[in-house]
């Protein structure tokens, strides 16, 4: 798919020089039905270029961290962890140009329809991870992220799937040691017992949620743009929740 590669030309044996690769399920969807010839297009042409290069396992089995200083010369750097469609990614882009954001989404119809988005826009800043966020946690150095979104997540609504949500210890240490104190992290979800989950899980795990009244969580934050699956559960009678919280200091 164009993803940036490297070739590992050590002979020393691996169990003396790599960690071992945690075993890790994955659930949802990796790829759709159809990709459209632009769609693949945008995949063989501009996938390479806005890879992060180092983060899965067969070129880093070191796991040596990322170099976002030189990535995105000095800026500030933001997460989008699953970024769906990517509207609301190019939106931040395009509004923030002083700062590099990274997006994850491991759903390939997904990182096609960003990288037109992308493309149209003529955003830069971009760096694109198509590929499970907990592996570029493996890589991202300490407290190097200044805000994160976690925006409309899989609600996996069955109760003996919810350890499969993102709100979980396995994601929120790892998102909690990659955060700068102080930093912002942002969820919105349409689905109340994520809501519950998500103000159960977050604070236990080095956050704080900073709403001071009702329309804290009720109104959307300043600079949002609504996303596809937030119009979906407009007009379908399901209600946002904007929860914002900060990254505590350590």
């Amino acid at each position: 798919m164009g993803i940036l590669r490297q070739t590992d030309c050590t002979a020393t044996p691996r169990a003396m020089t790599h960690p071992e690769r945690p075993h890790r399920n994955f659930y949802g969807r990796l790829k759709g039905k159809h990709l459209k010839n632009s769609q693949r297009g945008y995949l063989d042409e501009d996938l390479s270029a806005l890879s992060l290069g180092l983060v899965d396992w067969d070129v880093n089995p070191d796991r040596t961290p990322l170099d976002l200083q030189t990535r995105f010369d000095g800026k500030p750097v933001w997460l989008e962890i699953g970024f769906g469609g990517g509207e609301h990614m190019v939106h931040q882009a395009a509004q923030n140009p002083d700062v590099g954001i990274i997006g994850c989404e491991p759903y390939i119809n997904g990182v096609a329809m960003l990288l037109g988005k992308i493309r149209r826009a003529g955003t830069d800043g971009v760096a694109v991870y198509p590929g499970d966020v907990r592996d570029m946690f493996d890589v991202l150095p300490d407290a190097s992220i200044d805000r994160a979104f976690l925006l409309y997540p899989d609600p996996w609504p069955k109760s003996r799937h919810h350890r499969r949500r993102f709100v979980t210890a396995e994601h929120l240490q790892p998102l909690a040691r990659v955060l700068k104190p102080g930093a912002t992290f942002r969820v919105a979800t349409d689905i109340p017992d994520y809501v519950r989950q998500t103000m159960q899980e977050v604070p236990r795990h080095g956050f704080t949620w900073t709403a001071q009244g009702p329309e804290d969580w009720r109104v959307a934050w300043d600079d949002w743009i609504s996303t596809r699956y937030e119009q979906k559960a407009l007009r379908e009678g399901r209600t946002p929740h904007y929860m914002t919280f900060t990254r505590d200091p350590d």
